[in-house]
């Protein structure tokens, strides 16, 4: 198990800068996930940690040390790809094998681990079964068997239940946090879907546009994102974002000062907007006027949109609760009600 370091980290391909000046910390035994959409750099930064790619600038440090010039056979991790990368014509024993075999280690040696990883991955039924037989799931556990049995100091992941379907891949998301509990190697794992981020992460980095815009456990990203991308990504629906105005301090949306824990010093923004999700806001008899225009019921919970001067206003309530008459008031909890000045957290 190794702790990973990255310091003001950066990536050119010619003109375009695919990581922009990063900064994070996996600690020793952690399970970190990058999460972001297509193109943000998550993947470009995985393949820096493996050494897949060079930085242009900055370092990259496993256990305080160097490695940044170093090749990927030199740095001991272990890379799972999206796809499985297997060997079809050879059986799922093989497969595993294969690395140590690569290595040249003892026979007895190669045997017992692979009946170790074999049986944490619950595959001793299918180790002489050909991989071009078995199902997605089944190829998936071969994949991470041959990279476990390696015993790498860290394992890299990079969407790796991409392909699988929904109800397949919440359940191997469980079955990775399982095995990551018992295995406790640093892990750090690459995926666009929140809820795959969000179900067994330890910490998450959130990506955009190549730039690291916030770092924290999944709580944390969630009631109080630091930039309104954060908000807008993390949350189903997201977070509601609208202009406002500051004015002595305060918050002034729709005409009302909305209550706030935060004195607001600078105003020189170019641009300021009130941030609340959707689970933290509450009908009243008093507060900022909306127009109902559209419920849905999901089963579990009501979405409701609704309008006011400023735009769109998204309200989740649970699926039981009585919504008002067309015309009607809300109010945003204090607590998770949060400005920001060009797109960043006013704090």
């Amino acid at each position: 198990m190794v702790e990973i370091v990255l310091q003001n980290i950066q990536k050119n391909f010619g003109d375009f800068i695919a990581v922009k000046n990063s900064n994070l910390k996996v600690k020793t035994g952690e399970f970190f996930v990058m999460l972001g959409p297509s193109g943000c750099g998550k993947t470009t930064t995985l393949r820096m940690i493996a050494g897949l790619e060079i930085p242009t600038s900055g370092n990259i440090m496993l256990d305080n040390n160097n490695v940044t010039s170093l090749r990927a056979s030199q740095r001991d991790i272990a890379f799972v790809f999206q796809l499985f990368a297997l060997y079809p014509h050879l059986n799922v024993e093989k497969n595993i094998s294969f690395p140590l075999r690569m290595q040249k280690m003892k026979s007895s040696e190669i045997k017992e681990r692979v009946r170790e990883v074999s049986q944490l991955l619950r595959i001793e039924h299918l180790l002489k079964s050909k991989v071009s037989t078995l199902a997605g799931g089944d190829r998936r556990r071969v994949a991470l068997g041959r990279e476990i049995v390696r015993r790498p100091a860290a394992f890299l992941m990079d969407e790796p239940l991409g392909t699988l379907d929904t109800e397949f891949r919440e359940k191997m998301c469980l079955e990775l946090r399982k095995l990551h509990n018992r295995i406790q190697a640093t892990t750090v794992y690459v995926t666009h879907d929140q809820i795959e981020a969000l179900t067994f992460a330890d910490q998450v980095v959130v990506m955009h546009e190549g730039q690291i815009v916030q770092t924290g456990t999944p709580v944390e990203l969630f009631e109080k994102p630091k930039h309104t991308f954060v908000g807008h990504f993390i949350g189903s629906p997201g977070m509601n974002i609208l202009p406002c105005e500051i004015k002595n301090g305060q918050i002034n949306f729709e005409g009302k000062i909305l209550p706030s824990n935060t004195s607001i010093k600078k105003t020189n923004f170019s641009k300021t907007q009130v941030g609340i999700r959707p689970e933290f806001i509450n009908f009243s008899n008093d507060g900022i006027k909306v127009k109902i225009k559209r419920v849905s019921d999901t089963g579990r919970h009501k979405v409701i949109d609704t309008e006011c001067n400023s735009g769109r206003i998204k309200i989740l309530a649970n699926a039981s609760a009585e919504i008002p008459s067309e015309n009607t008031h809300i109010t945003f909890d204090q607590k998770y009600t949060y400005v920001y000045g060009d797109d960043w957290i006013i704090e």
